[in-house]
C-alpha cells in the first residue's frame, strides 16, 4: 500500500528514528529557550518566571506529544528505506518531503491548540528554521561520509576483483552453482577440485576468461599452496558429503573433511588470506527437541557431523586479527544444480513420486531445516561480500526458520503435486532431529530464503518430465553409490600421507571413526 514502507533499512532503522527524534526535541528546546531569552532584556522577573513556566508547560503538554508527527512523516516519505543505489537528488527529495510534511502538520496543529501567547508562535518560527538547518546538516554529513566510505569500498572491491576467489570443491552440487554466480557477477574464480564426479558441472564455464581450474586433491600440500597463491578469499566446499558416503571409507572422510581443512587453514594464513568461508552443516546439532541456535551445544551423531564440528573448532581456534573465517551451517539442501543429486531427501522422494514409485518416510516426526541450493549460493555470496567485521570469526546457521519441516510435512508437500503417490512410513536408525533458528543471519546480513519446498518439488518434476535427467537412480547422482563403485581417492604420495596423518590428529574424531 505504501511504497515507502517497503525495503525498510532494518538493521539501523531504530537508531535512525531515535537520532531524528532527538534532533526534533533539541530543536524544540532550543527554539523555546531562544524565544524566552529574547524577552529577558525588558521583562520583569515575575514575567520571565511566568514565561519560563509557560514554555515548559507548552513543551510537555503540546510539543512533546506532537513531536511523534515527525517520525511518521519521515517514514511515509521514504527516509527510513534502504537507500542503497539512490542518487543524492533522490535522497534530498525524500528528506525535503518528510521535513515539509512534518513541519506543516506540526505547526498547523500547534497553532490551533496554542493559547493566546506570542511565546509559542515565536518558538514555532524559530523551531522550523532550527529543525530544517539541523536535519539538512546532519543528513548532508551522513551522505558525505557514506560517499567517502563507498568510494573506498569501491576501490577496495576493484582491487579484490583483480584477484580470484578460490572455490575448493567448485565442481560439486553447490560449488558449480556458486562458481557460475560469481562469474556472472564479474568476479574471477579459481576452482580446486579433484573432479571425482567428473567435470560436467563446469563445462559451461570452462572457457570463461575469468575462470581457472586446478585439477587436484585438496589433501595434497603442494596443490593447496598453488591453488591458494594469489587469491583474494577462499570458499571451502570440498568434502565427502553425507553420512552414508562417509561410511564408505572413514579414513578418507576424516582426511578430506577435517585434515584437509586444517591444512588449508595453515596455507591460507601463510599466504595472508583473511576471508575463509567454510561449509559446515546443521547435522552438527544431532538430536534435540530444542530450537537450535549458533550457541546451542552441538551433539553430532555421525562421523560426517563430527568432522564438521571439529573443522569448525580448528577454524575458530586459528582466528586472529588477520585470519577471519566465517562458518556457515547449511540446512538440508534440495533443488537442481549443474551436478544433480538424488541422495537428498526432497530430491529423492520427489523423483520417486514422479516415477510412480512409493515414497518411504523414515521417522516422519523428526524435524529438519531445508534450503534450496540457489539460496545456499546466495547466502555464501552475501557472506563473501559482507564487511569482514560483520562476518569474520562468526558462525551462521544458513537457512530460514519458515523452512523447518517434519519429514511428514515434506511428504505432504510432495503429495500436493502428486496426489496419487503412495506414502509408506517406517523407522530407521537415523536419530537426527533438529529445528534450527536462523535469526542471526537474517538480522546480520538480511538473508531470507527465496524458494520453498514446493518450488523445489516442481523443479525436480520438470527436469524429469523434460528428460534432461533420464534415470534418477543412477550411481552418478548419489555420493554413496558412486563411491561404492569408484572408491574414495587415496593418496599415493608419502609426504601427503604424513601431512594428513599430522593434521588428522583429533582424539574425538579418531574415536568416532573407530566406533562406526
Amino acid at each position: 500500500m505504501f511504497p515507502s514502507l517497503e525495503k525498510l533499512s532494518r538493521p539501523n532503522i531504530f537508531s535512525r528514528v531515535v537520532a531524528d527524534f532527538l534532533m526534533v526535541h533539541t530543536s524544540l528546546v532550543a527554539a523555546l529557550v531562544a524565544s524566552w531569552i529574547r524577552g529577558t532584556h525588558a521583562a520583569s522577573e515575575a514575567v520571565l518566571f511566568a514565561e519560563a513556566r509557560e514554555a515548559v508547560d507548552q513543551y510537555l503538554h503540546l510539543f512533546l506529544p506532537l513531536s511523534l508527527i515527525f517520525p511518521a512523516a519521515f517514514l511515509l516519505s521514504g527516509m527510513y528505506r534502504d537507500h542503497t543505489g539512490w542518487s543524492l537528488g533522490r535522497r534530498a527529495v525524500a528528506l525535503l518531503c518528510g521535513l515539509a510534511a512534518g513541519l506543516i502538520a506540526f505547526t498547523s496543529i500547534s497553532l490551533a491548540l496554542l493559547p493566546t501567547s506570542s511565546l509559542g508562535s515565536k518558538s514555532l518560527i524559530i523551531f522550523c528554521a532550527v529543525m530544517a538547518i539541523t536535519l539538512f546538516s546532519v543528513r548532508s554529513g551522513e551522505w558525505a561520509l557514506f560517499a567517502t566510505v563507498t568510494r573506498r569500498a569501491t576501490r577496495q572491491n576493484r582491487l579484490h576483483s583483480e584477484r580470484p576467489v578460490l572455490v575448493v570443491g567448485g565442481a560439486g552440487y553447490i560449488g558449480s552453482m556458486l562458481v557460475a554466480e560469481l562469474l556472472r557477477a564479474g568476479r574471477k574464480v579459481r576452482v580446486l577440485d579433484s573432479l571425482l564426479y567428473g567435470d560436467g558441472a563446469l563445462r559451461n564455464v570452462l572457457r570463461d576468461p575469468n575462470f581457472e581450474l586446478i585439477v587436484g586433491d585438496c589433501r595434497n600440500l603442494q596443490t593447496a599452496i598453488r591453488a591458494v597463491s594469489g587469491v583474494d578469499s577462499i570458499v571451502h566446499l570440498a568434502a565427502i558429503v553425507g553420512d552414508p558416503a562417509c561410511e564408505q571409507d572413514r579414513q578418507a572422510a576424516l582426511e578430506t573433511n577435517y585434515a584437509a581443512t586444517r591444512m588449508l587453514v595453515e596455507v591460507a594464513k601463510g599466504q595472508g588470506i583473511s576471508r575463509f568461508l567454510f561449509a559446515s552443516s546443521c547435522s552438527v546439532y544431532g538430536a534435540s527437541d530444542d530450537l537450535m541456535t549458533e550457541t546451542s551445544q552441538a551433539h553430532p551423531v555421525s562421523l560426517y557431523g563430527q568432522t564438521k564440528i571439529d573443522s569448525e573448532k580448528a577454524l575458530l581456534d586459528a582466528c586472529d586479527k588477520l585470519f577471519r573465517p566465517t562458518i556457515l551451517r547449511l540446512a538440508t539442501v534440495f533443488g537442481l544444480s549443474p551436478r544433480p543429486r538424488f541422495d537428498l531427501v526432497v530430491n529423492l522422494l520427489t523423483a520417486k513420486a514422479a516415477a510412480g514409485h512409493p515414497i518411504t518416510i523414515f521417522n516422519g516426526n523428526q524435524w529438519r531445516p531445508f534450503i534450496h541450493v540457489s539460496d545456499v549460493v546466495r547466502g555464501f555470496i552475501m557472506a563473501l561480500h559482507a564487511p569482514i567485521e560483520q562476518v569474520g570469526g562468526e558462525v551462521f546457521n544458513l537457512g530460514d526458520s519458515k523452512l523447518n519441516y517434519t519429514l511428514t510435512d515434506v511428504a505432504a508437500t510432495i503429495l500436493e503435486l502428486f496426489p496419487s503417490a503412495t506414502v509408506e512410513t517406517a523407522p530407521n536408525s537415523d536419530s537426527r532431529n533438529y529445528r534450527v533458528c536462523f535469526e542471526k543471519i537474517r538480522t546480520r546480513l538480511g538473508f531470507e530464503c527465496s524458494k520453498n519446498l514446493a518450488y523445489g518439488v516442481s523443479e525436480i518434476d520438470a527436469a524429469l518430465t523434460s528428460r534432461s535427467i533420464l534415470d534418477y537412480s543412477s550411481y552418478q547422482y548419489s555420493n554413496q553409490k558412486f563411491l561404492s563403485i569408484a572408491g574414495c581417492p587415496t593418496s599415493e604420495d608419502e609426504l601427503d600421507e604424513k601431512v594428513m596423518a599430522a593434521f588428522s590428529e583429533s582424539p574425538k574424531l579418531t574415536a568416532v571413526a573407530a566406533s562406526l
